[in-house]
């Protein structure tokens, strides 16, 4: 038998520098914030990631339905963007309003001041139960605004050792309800065939 907690914090060591996810579908733009994105390619010239989006976040419809993504890379000092993303939900309101975005290469929104940004068409997928994992092809790749300098790139545990306090019940509150969500879907995973699936 496994202590549950001590497992969780053993496996936040393999979580992935947190991100912000840009989305767009039928003209509604929207971003999100996450920690669970890896590379998934050791080919240069074939770069790919793949991104884990839960099914109850808004961009997860807009991804899905669309076939693309934008992922960026954040600088440390970026917590603003992570709560104007990562505190609410786009259903309710226009998350990139007042953020400074342009449509990038596919249609979908990339944010000018992050560290790096990467385009990408999705090319297959997989249920995972309470998300789905989607792999993209990286097609095209960016850097922040040249005025602002590029710095250190957010990780999970920065971004938790530096949480201001101001923010911390609405942050644990926000991962309480996830995680009970997760939990309830998490062991019903469904066969899932990307309908782009490369030959």
């Amino acid at each position: 038998m496994f202590d549950p907690q001590a497992t969780y914090q053993l496996l936040r060591n393999l979580t992935s520098p947190v991100v912000a996810i840009t989305s767009e579908r039928g003209g509604k733009r929207n971003g999100m914030i996450i920690d669970s994105a890896v590379r998934a390619s050791i080919v240069p010239d074939i770069p790919r990631l793949a991104v884990f989006i839960h099914k109850f976040n808004f961009s997860h419809d807009l991804i899905f339905d669309s076939g693309r993504f934008v992922l960026h890379l954040l600088r440390q000092d970026q917590f603003d963007l992570i709560h104007a993303l990562g505190f609410a939900s786009g259903r309710d309101r226009d998350k990139l309003a007042g953020i400074p975005h342009r449509l990038g290469t596919l249609g979908a929104p990339v944010l000018d001041e992050c560290h790096a940004h990467f385009e990408c068409r999705v090319i297959n997928a997989m249920d995972t139960g309470s998300s789905t994992c989607f792999l993209g092809d990286v097609v095209a790749v960016g850097y922040g605004a040249a005025a602002k300098p590029r710095g250190q790139v957010m990780t999970a545990a920065y971004f938790r050792a530096n949480l201001p306090a101001s923010w911390r019940e609405a942050y644990e509150h926000h991962l309480g309800a996830a995680q009970a969500v997760a939990r309830a879907h998490s062991r019903d995973i469904r066969a899932l065939t990307w309908r782009d699936m490369p030959r």
